[in-house]
């Protein structure tokens, strides 16, 4: 059984997506002066959500009317583990990092919630090792979405009563300084032990600058509505802005959109969604090929920023989401013997991955419009530069045979 497990996953990692992604690191480590173009990327972003809709949609018109209860029954469950993850994410942080409390609540946030990207590379490498997997998971990757940003909003609100100040310190922190001395010139800032006035001026110097080099890269969905350097306005959490990023934003209303597309269109048959198939379904590998190009380039150039973060922070970005990955598969089981439930195998894969990857388009959006004391750099670095990295080249195979060796010890329903 060993041996073909390392055999299984040995040969997992150099399918041509996979190879696409290492390509991409290596770029920005040669030093190649190559720029992907970001409205290619937002381009290949868009189609991506649509399609894993647009499919999903289609064959959730298959599904007989007495599965809905379990489907639905499945989904809650999804949305409420990945909020305990994100708690779980937080509390495991403070014992393995000496990060701020704000930015380990922030960080929490990013791996209470899933990554399209992930999920797609997850679909199209199912695809090609032919696992099925049942049809409606792309709707648990868009309720699976919302519950990190609830748990980050929960726990800045929380340090907020406690007395996280504008800077996103913490009165037990070193660099606090109290609100009421504000921050203007005069003010007579508290060094922590062993540290000097000079100290605290180069830390907040180095994250103005850390700042400043974040909004100076490519935008996000939305041009930067950051606050201004030294004009952070707290917005209320529950702000219709606020709500709109939530529930709102464009990468779930794509996936949520594409959903029902596909699903009113299969409804009349194979005739009308055969054209659309043509793009959405038969065009989908090559288009994630380019994407994990430029997610390559991108989780490489997220790597320096990690070089503050400690060794703890490293080894959560790695080894966290096999944690919360078999907790999934685990889970996952459990729920189909309880409401004999079938699932397919690919199902126990893409559960598992929607528990272990971390967002990089959603949470991030919230942070940026309500909780502006948290850095804006150390929560991508983690789920670029570490989560996704790993998720696209070990993590897939390996939760692969996690599934297959679990459905072994626990055979489904």
């Amino acid at each position: 059984m060993l041996y073909e497990f390392w055999d299984n996953f040995t040969s997992n990692l150099f399918k041509p997506l996979l190879l696409f992604f290492y390509f991409g690191f290596l770029i920005p480590l040669l030093k190649v002066r190559f720029e992907f173009p970001y409205v290619i990327y937002q381009g290949l972003t868009m189609y991506l959500l649509v399609a894993i809709g647009w499919q999903g949609g289609e064959e959730l018109a298959k599904i007989k009317p007495e599965d809905i209860d379990n489907i639905a029954g499945f989904t809650l469950l999804g949305f409420a583990l990945n909020f305990v993850i994100g708690i779980a994410a937080y509390f495991l942080l403070k014992y393995v990092t000496k990060m701020r409390q704000v930015d380990r609540a922030t960080v929490a946030g990013y791996y209470g919630s899933d990554s399209a990207g992930t999920y797609a590379t997850c679909v199209a490498f199912l695809a090609g090792v032919h696992i099925a997997f049942n049809a409606y998971m792309p709707v648990l990757l868009a309720f699976m979405e919302i519950p990190g940003c609830l748990v980050a909003l929960y726990l800045v609100a929380r340090l907020r009563h406690r007395g996280l100040n504008e800077a996103g310190y913490m009165p037990n922190e070193p660099g606090y300084i109290p609100a009421k001395a504000g921050v203007g010139p005069g003010t007579a800032a508290r060094p922590g032990h062993g540290q000097s006035l000079e100290t605290l001026h180069e830390r907040g110097v180095e994250q103005e600058l850390e700042i400043s080099m974040e909004k100076l890269e490519r935008p996000d969905w939305e041009p930067d509505q950051s606050p201004a350097l030294g004009k952070a306005k707290r917005m209320p959490f529950f702000s219709r802005e606020l709500l709109q990023e939530v529930f709102l934003n464009p990468g779930l209303v794509l996936l949520v959109g594409g959903i029902a597309i596909g699903f009113i269109s299969a409804l009349q048959g194979q005739k009308v969604v055969h054209d659309q198939n043509n793009l959405f379904v038969s065009a989908f590998q090559g288009v994630l090929c380019l994407f994990l190009l430029e997610m390559g380039m991108t989780a490489s150039r997220k790597l320096p920023d990690l070089k503050s973060a400690g060794r703890g922070f490293i080894f959560f970005g790695l080894l966290a989401p096999n944690f919360f990955a078999v907790l999934g598969i685990l889970l996952a089981h459990i729920y189909s013997d309880l409401t004999d439930t079938h699932f397919q195998p690919g199902t126990y894969v893409l559960f598992a991955l929607l528990c272990g990857s971390a967002s990089y388009i959603t949470v991030p959006a919230v942070q940026r419009l309500a909780i502006p004391e948290a850095s804006p750099t150390l929560p991508l670095a983690a789920s670029l530069g570490l989560t996704f990295s790993y998720n696209v080249t070990i993590g897939i195979p390996l939760y692969i045979e996690f599934a297959r060796l679990m459905g072994h010890w626990l055979p489904a329903a």
